[in-house]
């Protein structure tokens, strides 16, 4: 009889043969062997988080830095299912993850055990593929089929749960090299007759514009998107998840588009005649109301994801392809325009939008979130920056320069508050020579800031900005501007004996808690807290200094600062409120 190995021997081992060297990982019953062996390795580091959903943003951050597929470990019942955050987040950002999640003994399944849950019907709508191994001797194959079907096509989280028992039964001891799976075929090609079509109608159109999404930073398709663009002056806008994909600097480049987009740019898209949308799904954010979206443009949609094509915005040309395949082609048949001067004058028509409503913040009532984020672009001109998620976050697509020596890293498609400090940690685990900077709120950081733990065990030494305005900002800018300021619940230093028609901050308020200079400093690291702009600078550069431990700086801004500009929901994205 050939030799035989256990199921989570031949785990390790497939984790070795796929070149992993992190998980993310928090321990429970039904892990416990699994741990027991990766202890036996030292070729792969085991990095404790404090909380399930906070290790899965911080494989993301991996993930994002590395290219690889972030890996996470944990145990059945309530670890699996706080997990299911972190694995929408990635599935709608299309981050590569691969979950692996322990499970009670088989004949005990549908028993309702012992932290028995079925997490793969709970996580069938926002995984790839997600499978619960039932057989010994197909173990090996369904690790394989993760890390394929994690990294190829559309890329995205998979998740792989596996019964106790199976950890433990004797099996093959063989890992696949390599698999074929029938019924998964991610293209890989581009329809050379499609694209043709397409080229022709940008070639001959009088306002072409370019709507850059993330599937052009996933494919590596930044090099080629610029010089198609600036080779046919075509300008381009971004989603919030492409911004980056084309420098700031470009003749071509126009910025952000949609809910807080800038003016040009949302003006840009509804007069627009030919609209080229590359690795985007024109999710509502963007389009704003469908019935008054980009209404004289042709359509032109470029993505992986056959799925994503028309489903919410009926394109005239649907092209299926990588984008960086679809823009390599493109570049070959790329000249200037036939028509040059009609060109120039959509460029110029853009230019005047932009300059009659300029994107800026008031510099004559104290620190502004702008000046901030001017700060960091000073201090820190390259690194790693993340973001949580609310103002802080429009503040930073608006203000900071995304480039390929400083990426942002943000949660876009579920905007998940908790996930910038742990996909910063992520991050600086995946780089440790970057500087790398969490943007954050004070709202969103309380959602995980049990990772400060995670950070200082792992000597992750970062430079934590928040953001601190007293209140969960997003939704009190909603009810200052359109719920007559009856701020329910987003004000962070409520208590049951404050008014109940308070209207903003007064001497009467409360203390806020908690006091986060105190609470760095438990865990040992810095505290810096800024009230002034003319401290900006030399606080960022103090915490860049701190190569030794973990820094953060809490910025005190005023509460009545809000993000312009605004698109209110379910408007027009040429309705845009100013100020």
């Amino acid at each position: 009889m050939a030799l035989q190995i256990t199921g989570r021997k031949l785990f390790v081992k497939a984790l070795l043969a796929e070149g992993v060297d992190t998980v993310f990982a928090y321990p429970g019953g039904m892990i416990t062997d699994i741990l027991d062996e990766l202890y036996k390795t030292s070729k792969i580091r085991v990095v404790l988080a404090r909380h399930e959903q906070a290790l899965v943003h911080e494989a993301e951050g991996y993930a994002k830095a590395t290219g690889k597929p972030g890996i996470c470990l944990v145990t059945s019942g309530p670890g699996a299912t706080n997990t299911i955050t972190g694995i929408a987040d990635a599935h709608y950002d299309s981050v590569p993850l691969i979950i692996f999640t322990g499970q009670v003994s088989q004949p005990l399944i549908g028993n309702d055990a012992f932290q028995e849950v079925d997490i793969v019907g709970m996580t069938r709508g926002i995984v790839k593929y997600g499978y619960t191994v039932r057989d010994r001797e197909t173990l090996g194959t369904k690790i394989k089929m993760a890390f394929y079907i994690s990294m190829t096509g559309k890329k995205g989280p998979v998740l792989i749960d596996i019964p106790k028992d199976i950890q433990l039964k004797e099996g093959t001891p063989d890992y696949p090299s390599e698999i074929h799976l029938r019924g998964y075929k991610p293209a890989e090609g581009v329809h050379i007759g499609q694209l043709k079509k397409a080229f022709r109608m940008i070639e001959t159109a009088k306002r072409p514009l370019i709507l850059a999404g993330n599937g052009v930073k996933i494919s590596g398709a930044e090099d080629e998107l610029q010089c198609f663009a600036e080779t046919m002056d075509i300008p381009v806008v971004t989603t919030i998840m492409g911004n980056g994909v084309i420098p700031s600097d470009s003749k071509v480049f126009v910025g952000n588009a949609g809910m807080h987009g800038r003016y040009s740019a949302n003006m840009a898209m509804t007069h627009s005649d030919v609209l080229l949308s590359i690795g985007t799904r024109f999710n509502d954010r963007i389009t704003g109301d469908l019935s008054e979206f980009a209404p004289d443009a042709h359509i032109i949609h470029i993505d992986i994801d056959t799925s994503s094509i028309s489903r919410n915005v009926i394109v005239d040309i649907p092209v299926v392809a990588d984008a960086k395949v679809a823009l390599s082609k493109l570049n070959e048949w790329a000249e200037e325009p036939a028509d040059k001067v009609v060109r120039d004058e959509w460029i110029s028509k853009i230019k005047e939008w932009n300059e009659a409503h300029p994107l800026g913040m008031r510099r004559d009532h104290g620190m502004t979130p702008q000046m901030i984020m001017e700060g960091i672009d000073k201090v820190f001109p390259t690194g790693i920056v993340t973001t949580d998620v609310g103002q802080h976050q429009m503040w930073a697509e608006q203000y900071l320069p995304e480039k390929k020596d400083r990426p942002i890293f943000t949660s876009g498609g579920l905007g998940t508050m908790g996930f910038g400090f742990p996909a910063a940690i992520g991050a600086k685990l995946a780089s440790p020579e970057s500087d790398v900077i969490s943007i954050t709120g004070d709202g969103g950081f309380q959602m995980n800031m049990q990772e400060l733990a995670t950070a200082v065990c792992n000597h992750v030494n970062l430079t934590i900005v928040l953001l601190n305005n007293e209140t969960l900002g997003m939704v009190h800018q909603f009810q200052d501007l359109f719920y007559g300021k009856r701020y329910e619940i987003t004000c962070l230093k409520q208590r049951p004996e404050c008014p109940k028609n308070c209207k903003g901050p007064s001497d009467k308020c409360p203390p806020y808690v908690p006091d986060f200079i105190k609470l760095i400093e438990s865990y040992g690291g810095e505290g810096i807290r800024v009230f002034d702009e003319k401290d900006i600078v030399p606080a960022l550069e103090k915490a860049k200094g701190n190569k030794d431990k973990i820094t953060l700086i809490e910025f005190m801004i005023r509460s009545d600062e809000l993000v312009f500009p605004m698109v209110k929901g379910g408007e027009a994205i040429d309705k845009m409120i100013l100020k």
